[in-house]
């Protein structure tokens, strides 16, 4: 039975797991019906992030764009440009035994592509989740349903790993943002020059 958080908890992942190494990060919501009439796109996003809370260097942010980290820690496995079906709507593999020792934290975010053209924010998304399997055990680990807490935001830190103590935790984070993938970007230290 995986653990339920609510936002701001955080829970111990490998000491209670012993040899946990290779998580999928599933990520999920619905979109609600609006007469915007633009397709919805949400994209999942990776920020790798150093003592500082700042990536190392724009190869510390893992995409749509860059599908995966030189060390190989961490993959997204593709876009999903509909968000149709039940389930995640888009998955990264972590390899925690591979996260280089510089980065400390692992953020993960949903973002909204082009939110100001198609003027659409995470008030007209629902059911939004974050979820940790254990790939080995095929096994559900930590789920965080972020709830209806958001309304103009068109990005959100959803949820961080982060090595305390040489110990992987997870912390249910919550966080909107408004400006979408760049404000993130420049939260984060990401050069978009």
């Amino acid at each position: 039975m995986p653990i339920s958080l609510q936002k701001g908890q955080k829970v111990d992942l490998t000491k209670g797991n012993p040899g946990l190494k290779h998580l999928l990060i599933g990520l999920g919501w619905d979109v609600n019906k609006y007469d915007g009439g633009g397709d919805f796109d949400l994209d999942a996003t990776v920020f790798m992030l150093g003592e500082n809370g700042k990536v190392p260097s724009s190869d510390e942010f893992v995409f749509y764009g860059n599908l995966a980290h030189k060390s190989g820690s961490v993959q997204h496995m593709g876009d999903n440009l509909t968000g149709e079906g039940e389930g995640d709507d888009e998955q990264i593999k972590v390899d925690l035994s591979k996260v280089p020792a510089e980065v400390k934290k692992v953020a993960f975010a949903v973002t909204i592509y082009e939110s100001e053209t198609r003027k659409q924010n995470f008030g007209q998304v629902s059911n939004a989740f974050i979820r940790i399997v254990d790939v080995d055990k095929n096994e559900e680990l930590v789920r965080y349903d972020l709830g209806e807490d958001f309304s103009i935001e068109t990005a959100v830190v959803v949820g961080e790993l982060y090595n305390h103590n040489n110990e992987w935790k997870f912390n249910a984070i919550g966080s909107g943002f408004q400006g979408g993938l760049a404000a993130l970007c420049t939260n984060f230290g990401v050069d978009l020059g």
